[in-house]
């Protein structure tokens, strides 16, 4: 075999090990950047976010229709992050049992609610204001779904964090070093725990990261703020000692919320019932919330009735929170309700209750979002009965 032959034999060889070698490495480097969490294809520059199961979440080229059907409305309670304390056996634990959840139980609702195809819209892509005959009225906006998806709207009640909850949950909304949402909370040992995993705000936002199309329009729960005892577990209200600084360190939790898109809503003062209190008491109640609430949050157009104890529309309490500029007002139902008032610029509205009781005793209720036999933790709760 001459020279020639022996040469073109080694060309040939390692030409097609060099296309070989390419072609492995080309794949080794889709590996690497599908094994990270953004990606950005090259047909559409569009972002992308991939799954905890690897699937690419994108909003590309989803068809819309608008929305003619009721609405789900569901709320919860700050989580419980410290089952060990919550229910310890003391005064608190059948407490914290009725009305809160667990970090692992929120988790497992999220997911379910996920999958069962309901999307996160917010208050404000649901009703309008307008003007009719000189007077202002409340109505419907067209809201656009994609197809296959059900709008359900969320919120969350008494985020104070006041004396009553802090052991079983978190002691306040921070601003992590990276200035994101986070929970703070001290042990009994004085130890000093950060955290983005036990709390229902850190939760949704690293769950839409994941699941951006969870989110219509950047939609986000509502928070219900009381001020008894300060807002996100700042001591905001007028007794507290340094009034000042906590209510510095508050705005800025509050405007890292309001740019992520999350609301807010009057829970009252007080959190007393509305339907017992005087009207003179009831109105000083609204006022202190205005004026040390509102003051930090700004002001809002939705009011959630404490307990869930609302009053008629033709009630003179219903008409002062009209003055004040409340349009929305939240009730506790069974079921999707609402009632576009007619005669003056308001909405009547039930949400379902997330929590202890239901969990325990009103499966079937919920059974289009999850089944609380797969949610519920029994093994942290107190043993007491159970509806199934």
């Amino acid at each position: 075999m001459n020279k020639k032959v022996i040469a073109g034999i080694i060309f040939t060889f390692v030409f097609i090990g060099s296309i070989f070698l390419g072609f492995n490495l080309g794949k080794q480097d889709a590996k690497l950047v599908h094994s990270s969490k953004v990606v950005q294809t090259n047909s559409d520059k569009k972002t992308q976010r991939i799954g905890g199961n690897g699937e690419i979440s994108t909003q590309k080229n989803i068809k819309k229709k608008p929305w003619k059907g009721s609405i789900e409305n569901i709320f919860f309670h700050p989580l419980i992050s410290n089952p060990e304390v919550a229910f310890n056996g003391d005064k608190r634990s059948n407490n914290f049992d009725d009305w809160f959840i667990t970090v692992g139980e929120f988790n497992k609702i999220l997911k379910s609610i996920y999958d069962k195809d309901y999307i996160l819209v917010n208050i404000k892509d649901v009703y309008e204001e307008y003007e009719q005959n000189g007077q202002k009225r409340m109505r419907r906006k067209e809201l656009l779904i994609p197809e296959g998806k059900k709008p359900i709207i969320m919120s969350v009640d008494d985020l104070s964090y006041n004396d009553g909850m802090r052991g079983g949950t978190s002691d306040k909304i921070i601003l992590d070093s990276k200035g994101d949402i986070a929970t703070f909370t001290k042990g009994d040992n004085e130890e000093e725990k950060i955290s983005k995993d036990n709390e229902i705000i850190p939760i949704i936002e690293g769950f839409i990261k994941i699941h951006p199309e969870f989110s219509l329009n950047g939609a986000r729960p509502t928070i219900a703020l009381t001020g008894y005892q300060g807002i996100l577990g700042y001591s905001t209200d007028l007794s507290s000692k340094n009034y000042e600084s906590e209510r510095k360190e508050a705005k800025k939790v509050v405007d890292k919320l309001k740019k992520l898109g999350w609301s807010f809503a009057s829970h009252s003062y007080g959190h007393n019932n509305t339907q017992k209190m005087p009207l003179d008491k009831f109105k000083i109640d609204t006022d202190k919330w205005e004026r040390e609430v509102a003051s930090l949050i700004g002001q809002t157009p939705i009011y959630v009735y404490p307990h869930g104890f609302s009053v008629k529309s033709s009630d003179s309490k219903l008409k002062y929170l009209q003055s004040k500029g409340f349009k929305i007002f939240y009730s506790v139902g069974k079921e999707p309700y609402e009632q576009i008032l007619k005669d003056s610029c308001g909405v009547l509205a039930d949400r379902m209750a997330v929590d202890g009781i239901t969990l325990r005793k009103r499966r079937e209720r919920f059974m289009k979002f999850y089944d609380s036999k797969d949610i519920i933790d029994l093994s942290v709760r107190p043993k007491r009965e159970v509806g199934f």
